[in-house]
Protein backbone atom coordinates (compact mmCIF):
# COMPACT_ATOMS: atom_id res chain seq x y z
CA UNK A 1 0.00 0.00 0.00
CA UNK A 2 1.42 3.37 -0.97
CA UNK A 3 0.94 6.38 1.26
CA UNK A 4 1.87 9.85 0.00
CA UNK A 5 3.94 11.95 2.41
CA UNK A 6 4.01 15.71 2.06
CA UNK A 7 7.39 17.30 1.49
CA UNK A 8 8.20 19.64 4.33
CA UNK A 9 10.46 22.68 4.34
CA UNK A 10 13.02 20.48 6.12
CA UNK A 11 12.93 17.86 3.34
CA UNK A 12 13.26 20.52 0.66
CA UNK A 13 16.12 22.31 2.45
CA UNK A 14 18.14 19.14 3.04
CA UNK A 15 17.62 18.03 -0.56
CA UNK A 16 18.75 21.44 -1.85
CA UNK A 17 21.85 21.33 0.37
CA UNK A 18 22.57 17.78 -0.82
CA UNK A 19 22.23 18.73 -4.49
CA UNK A 20 24.42 21.82 -4.06
CA UNK A 21 27.02 19.64 -2.31
CA UNK A 22 26.90 17.02 -5.08
CA UNK A 23 27.16 19.58 -7.86
CA UNK A 24 29.84 21.49 -5.95
CA UNK A 25 31.95 18.32 -5.53
CA UNK A 26 31.83 17.58 -9.26
CA UNK A 27 32.63 21.21 -10.08
CA UNK A 28 35.48 21.25 -7.56
CA UNK A 29 37.08 18.24 -9.25
CA UNK A 30 36.57 19.63 -12.75
CA UNK A 31 37.91 23.10 -11.89
CA UNK A 32 40.86 21.87 -9.82
CA UNK A 33 41.75 18.74 -11.81
CA UNK A 34 45.03 20.20 -13.11
CA UNK A 35 46.18 21.09 -9.59
CA UNK A 36 45.38 17.72 -8.00
CA UNK A 37 48.42 15.49 -7.45
CA UNK A 38 48.64 12.34 -9.60
CA UNK A 39 48.76 10.16 -6.47
CA UNK A 40 46.03 10.63 -3.89
CA UNK A 41 44.91 8.69 -0.81
CA UNK A 42 42.96 5.69 -2.05
CA UNK A 43 41.96 4.48 1.41
CA UNK A 44 42.27 5.54 5.03
CA UNK A 45 42.63 3.37 8.14
CA UNK A 46 40.71 3.85 11.39
CA UNK A 47 43.11 6.56 12.58
CA UNK A 48 42.80 8.55 9.35
CA UNK A 49 46.23 7.55 8.06
CA UNK A 50 46.55 6.73 4.38
CA UNK A 51 46.94 2.97 3.96
CA UNK A 52 46.66 2.90 0.17
CA UNK A 53 47.58 5.43 -2.49
CA UNK A 54 45.87 5.55 -5.84
CA UNK A 55 45.61 7.44 -9.10
CA UNK A 56 43.73 10.73 -8.98
CA UNK A 57 41.08 9.31 -11.32
CA UNK A 58 39.85 7.36 -8.26
CA UNK A 59 38.58 10.68 -6.90
CA UNK A 60 35.50 10.27 -9.10
CA UNK A 61 34.39 7.16 -7.19
CA UNK A 62 33.02 8.98 -4.13
CA UNK A 63 30.96 11.65 -5.93
CA UNK A 64 29.60 9.12 -8.43
CA UNK A 65 28.71 6.73 -5.61
CA UNK A 66 27.15 9.62 -3.66
CA UNK A 67 25.06 10.52 -6.73
CA UNK A 68 23.91 6.91 -7.18
CA UNK A 69 22.99 6.67 -3.48
CA UNK A 70 21.23 10.05 -3.62
CA UNK A 71 19.09 8.92 -6.56
CA UNK A 72 18.40 5.50 -5.03
CA UNK A 73 17.40 6.92 -1.65
CA UNK A 74 15.25 9.56 -3.35
CA UNK A 75 13.35 6.80 -5.17
CA UNK A 76 13.03 4.85 -1.90
CA UNK A 77 11.51 7.92 -0.21
CA UNK A 78 8.50 7.67 -2.52
CA UNK A 79 7.47 4.24 -1.18
CA UNK A 80 6.90 4.47 2.59
CA UNK A 81 4.88 1.26 2.51
CA UNK A 82 8.08 -0.76 2.02
CA UNK A 83 10.02 0.89 4.85
CA UNK A 84 10.77 -1.18 7.93
CA UNK A 85 9.32 1.15 10.54
CA UNK A 86 10.20 -0.74 13.71
CA UNK A 87 6.79 0.19 15.12
CA UNK A 88 3.28 -0.94 14.34
CA UNK A 89 1.82 1.45 11.77
CA UNK A 90 -1.83 2.21 12.40
CA UNK A 91 -4.30 4.63 10.83
CA UNK A 92 -3.78 6.85 13.87
CA UNK A 93 0.05 7.06 13.75
CA UNK A 94 0.72 6.49 10.03
CA UNK A 95 1.35 10.13 9.10
CA UNK A 96 3.59 10.73 12.11
CA UNK A 97 5.60 7.51 11.63
CA UNK A 98 6.11 8.03 7.91
CA UNK A 99 7.01 11.71 8.37
CA UNK A 100 9.64 10.83 11.01
CA UNK A 101 11.07 8.11 8.80
CA UNK A 102 11.12 10.41 5.80
CA UNK A 103 13.02 13.02 7.80
CA UNK A 104 15.48 10.35 8.94
CA UNK A 105 16.00 9.11 5.38
CA UNK A 106 16.44 12.63 3.99
CA UNK A 107 18.87 13.48 6.79
CA UNK A 108 20.96 10.36 6.20
CA UNK A 109 20.98 11.06 2.47
CA UNK A 110 22.34 14.54 3.15
CA UNK A 111 24.93 13.24 5.61
CA UNK A 112 26.15 10.63 3.12
CA UNK A 113 26.54 13.23 0.38
CA UNK A 114 28.42 15.61 2.70
CA UNK A 115 30.74 12.89 4.02
CA UNK A 116 31.57 11.71 0.50
CA UNK A 117 32.24 15.31 -0.56
CA UNK A 118 34.53 15.82 2.44
CA UNK A 119 36.47 12.61 1.68
CA UNK A 120 36.78 13.57 -2.00
CA UNK A 121 38.08 17.06 -1.28
CA UNK A 122 40.41 15.87 1.48
CA UNK A 123 41.80 13.14 -0.78
CA UNK A 124 42.29 15.60 -3.63
CA UNK A 125 44.73 17.47 -1.38
CA UNK A 126 46.66 14.21 -0.79
CA UNK A 127 46.22 14.58 2.96
CA UNK A 128 45.46 12.03 5.66
CA UNK A 129 42.21 12.46 7.55
CA UNK A 130 42.36 13.97 10.98
CA UNK A 131 42.28 11.43 13.80
CA UNK A 132 38.83 12.74 14.73
CA UNK A 133 37.53 12.18 11.16
CA UNK A 134 36.07 8.71 11.55
CA UNK A 135 34.47 9.30 14.98
CA UNK A 136 32.86 12.53 13.73
CA UNK A 137 31.56 10.83 10.58
CA UNK A 138 30.09 8.00 12.66
CA UNK A 139 28.42 10.51 14.99
CA UNK A 140 26.94 12.34 11.98
CA UNK A 141 25.55 9.06 10.65
CA UNK A 142 24.34 7.34 13.81
CA UNK A 143 23.42 10.41 15.88
CA UNK A 144 20.48 11.46 13.70
CA UNK A 145 19.42 7.83 13.30
CA UNK A 146 19.32 7.39 17.07
CA UNK A 147 17.40 10.64 17.55
CA UNK A 148 14.80 9.74 14.91
CA UNK A 149 14.46 6.17 16.21
CA UNK A 150 13.83 7.48 19.72
CA UNK A 151 11.13 9.79 18.37
CA UNK A 152 9.74 6.92 16.32
CA UNK A 153 9.52 4.64 19.35
CA UNK A 154 7.28 7.23 20.99
CA UNK A 155 4.88 7.39 18.04
CA UNK A 156 1.62 5.76 19.18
Amino acid sequence: MNHKIKKTKYDIAVNIISMITLIGTFLYLIINWGNIPDQIPGHYDFTGSVDRWGNKSELWVCPILALILYIGITVLEAFPGIWNTGVKVTDKNRDQVYQLLKHMIVTLKGVIVIIFAFITINSSMAKPLQVWGLPVMLIFIFGPMAAFLIKLSKAK
